[in-house]
């Protein structure tokens, strides 16, 4: 599903227009966002948990020429799904 059907599925089942659609997507996104660059944690109780992960540093490997390279430590992304979602799609 793109982003375009996102949007489209929202309208419909929200009875909004496209333009609100995707501007409460938008708002949704941001506010994810804004809340995981403050450190905060997003629960949705059935649906999910977003919350920023740490990643060390370590070593990898450059597959083309073999040469080790350092990859350094960085903060991800992370979404556990919630029990209510795992069960719909079973």
């Amino acid at each position: 599903m793109t982003k375009a059907d996102l949007v489209n599925s929202m309208a419909e089942k929200a009875g909004l227009t496209k333009a609100e659609a995707e501007r409460a997507l938008k708002a949704f996104t941001d506010t994810i966002e804004d809340a995981l660059k403050a450190g905060d944690k997003v629960a949705l109780v059935g649906f999910g948990t977003f919350s920023v992960g740490e990643r060390a540093a370590r070593t990898g490997q450059n597959p083309q020429t073999g040469e080790k390279i350092e990859i350094a430590a960085a903060k991800v992304p992370k979404f556990k799904a919630g029990k209510a979602l795992k069960d719909s799609i079973n």
